[in-house]
């Protein structure tokens, strides 16, 4: 059975070098945004001492994304010696609990400590309301539609990625 291989997508040429603006980038606004949205998520999650690079593992140990240290490295696009070094920041807090794999020794399963589960727990709530609070005005159609064009865009970014 033949594996299905997605083509490139053919390029658009809706940017001109002659002509181009960085603020009228589509990457641009998209990196103001996650910067913007970023530091409200790390302000409003002050208070439960988690930083961004915290948070996100954290939340992708307590939905399951991501179970071991390998798995969780490749999930938050770290080499091994980052992700060691922020679990062990993330240990220190009494978050995180590193467990050997008794079936294969080079595997170092993670667990949330019950802090861990409560600190993920606040995790949603905090990003709903900041991702809310940048969609006010929208309708609930534009906001899917606005998902849909992101979703093309990564597809698009996915399809590049795994040609090179």
């Amino acid at each position: 059975m033949a594996t299905m291989v997605t083509p490139t997508p053919v390029p658009a040429e809706f940017y001109d070098p002659a002509h181009y603006k960085p603020d009228e980038s589509v990457g641009y606004l998209m990196r103001r945004i996650l910067t913007m949205v970023s530091a409200e998520v790390e302000r409003d999650l002050l208070p439960t001492g988690l930083t961004n690079a915290q948070w996100v593992p954290l939340f992708k140990l307590y939905v399951g994304s991501a179970s071991t240290v390998a798995e969780l490295a490749r999930d938050c696009n770290l080499d091994a010696g980052a992700m060691t070094r922020l679990l062990d920041r993330m240990e220190a807090k009494g978050l995180v609990k590193r467990l050997r794999s008794s079936e294969d020794r080079r595997v170092v399963n993670l667990e949330l400590t019950p802090e861990g589960k409560a600190a993920a727990k606040r995790i949603p709530v905090v990003l709903c309301g900041v991702q809310n609070a940048h969609l006010a005005g929208f309708t609930r159609e534009e906001w899917q539609t606005l998902k849909s064009l992101l979703r093309r865009i990564l597809g698009n970014a996915q399809a590049i990625q795994s040609e090179r």
